[in-house]
């Protein structure tokens, strides 16, 4: 049972369906809201004790297949020489404006300058009895679109403009931040997380073309590097549907997409890989009725298929019912297909 989640990476065969959320430590907890009123999200991330706390209350709260690190896909820019702040929101405080910015990025070894996740996840493991920890990174495009933007984007057109303007120099940061994040990554590893997952937050900005010349290659060699650590890994992206293929073709163990798609149409595109997903998330701000029904729809297309993880197609939203959590979990479990 404390592997299910493992083994539907490995397209194994398990008792239940495995179940965990994306960011299922965090603000519609109100364990975690105490906290955030004595500490930053920074602060927290930063100190080992604090985020395996906050990566534990979950867990402790409902029956999932799966922990997460407590920990933000900024983290890796501050030892870049970048200045991020929460505001509430992410915001870069000297963002790459111009290829001469590049210059300015550092090079650093995860393991001297992001010591503190590796330390949080050394610190959660022995406490979660066999359940596994996943540890994760942006995706190189989603980085770069924050580094260029400065923060949270609707259009990304500073990316998109950079990335069509100075292709060399496009290739220049994918190449740093594809060397940086594989580092991280297996620090995470090597501190004792079981799977891995990359996160594309943004990738669905961009166009089917613009994916496969400028990104696909980048996200590629991030993956196959994280692959080296023989751990599973986790692929996801939200609005890649128009790309789904060459988004699955760019490598990961399992593909996580998000709500815009039939479970059963992903599963037909993606080739042989698992799959997770991918429930609007906004149905745990309902009710009962209607967060069943999604479940029922999800469930019923996937059937009896090997490979599957049930989550939602982002992330909890801070206004997200505890109580639908817990309803969702169970439901997951209590389905035989």
């Amino acid at each position: 049972m404390r592997d299910r989640f493992l083994r539907a990476c490995r397209k194994e065969k398990v008792d239940r369906v495995p179940v965990w959320f994306m960011r299922q430590a965090g603000r519609y907890m109100e364990a975690y809201r105490r906290l955030r009123k004595k500490y930053s999200i920074l602060e927290i991330a930063k100190t080992p004790k604090l985020a395996s706390e906050v990566t534990l209350q979950p867990i402790n709260a409902f029956p999932l297949d799966a922990a997460i690190i407590f920990s933000d896909i900024l983290i890796p820019l501050e030892p870049m020489g970048i200045k991020v702040e929460f505001s509430p929101k992410p915001t870069i405080k000297n963002p790459v404006k111009r290829p001469s910015c590049l210059k300015r990025l550092k090079d650093f070894k995860a393991e001297e300058k992001l010591a503190f996740v590796g330390e949080a996840i050394s610190l959660t493991t022995p406490k979660l009895d066999g359940l596994p920890l996943i540890g994760f990174s942006a995706a190189p495009f989603t980085l770069a679109s924050y580094l260029i933007e400065g923060g949270p984007s609707k259009d990304f057109l500073k990316t998109k403009i950079f990335m069509h303007r100075h292709p060399e120099a496009w290739k220049s940061l994918m190449d740093k931040l594809v060397k940086t994040l594989s580092d991280y990554l297996n620090l995470q590893v090597k501190s004792g997380a079981r799977a891995l997952q990359i996160f594309d937050s943004w990738i669905g900005a961009v166009s089917p073309a613009d994916y496969r010349d400028y990104i696909q290659t980048h996200s590629r060699r991030l993956i196959q590097n994280a692959q080296k650590t023989k751990v599973p890994v986790i692929h996801f992206g939200t609005g890649q549907n128009g790309f789904l293929e060459d988004f699955a073709e760019a490598g990961g163990d399992v593909i996580g997409v998000d709500w815009r798609i039939d479970i059963k149409e992903a599963f037909k595109r993606i080739g042989n890989k698992a799959l997770q997903g991918n429930l609007d998330p906004s149905l745990l701000l309902g009710d009962a009725k209607n967060l069943k029904r999604g479940i029922d729809s999800i469930l019923s297309q996937v059937g009896t298929k090997k490979g599957f993880i049930f989550n939602i197609g982002h992330g909890l939203f801070p206004q997200t019912n505890p109580k639908l959590v817990k309803e969702a979990v169970h439901q997951v479990h209590s389905f035989h297909g």
